[in-house]
């Protein structure tokens, strides 16, 4: 699959989810611990808690920002999409402050990019996004070369429209 060592803590989390109601899922409150945010619920929009998160528990120091966008400013600048990369997706509006982050995992056969990230749909999964709506793509670590051959997984080809 990949040499990106935070996938591998990633997917171990697919299934994760909110709990309605008053009540929250530890998880996704120890994620928000983990990057310093002030927040302890599972309502704040939390995509960029789980890859702060994710980073943080692979030994790298993530933005330890609440904002999707902070990501465009980390890492490394990729021309393309790679597998394990980190990806940007504009929310809203392009030039808005809202956005939704996660890891490339791959490619549908529509060709939206299969993103492994939280707070999709309210839980941990890997959903197809539109290429239409990226604002970025990063790379974490100086100490991995990052291959953009993406494998094709399959989905349903309806691009998310749910991240918060």
């Amino acid at each position: 699959m990949s040499d990106a060592r935070w996938l591998e803590r990633a997917r171990a989390y697919i299934g994760v989810r909110e709990f309605p109601g008053p009540k929250h899922n530890n998880i996704i409150v120890r994620w928000w611990e983990a990057i310093r945010a002030p927040f302890r619920d599972d309502e704040t929009p939390w995509c960029a808690a789980f890859v702060g998160a994710v980073l943080e528990e692979s030994g790298i120091r993530s933005t330890r920002l609440a904002s999707a966008r902070s990501y465009l400013k980390f890492g490394s600048k990729l021309p393309e999409a790679c597998m394990g990369c980190i990806v940007v997706f504009w929310r809203g509006s392009p030039s808005g402050w809202s956005g939704h982050v996660g890891f490339v995992v791959g490619k549908d056969k529509a060709g939206n990019l299969m993103v492994l990230g939280g707070n999709q749909g309210d839980e941990v999964n890997i959903k197809p996004f539109g290429r239409n709506r990226v604002l970025g793509y990063r790379w974490p670590d100086d100490s991995v070369t990052p291959s953009s051959k993406l494998p094709v997984l399959r989905s349903d080809g309806k691009p998310s429209q749910n991240e918060a």
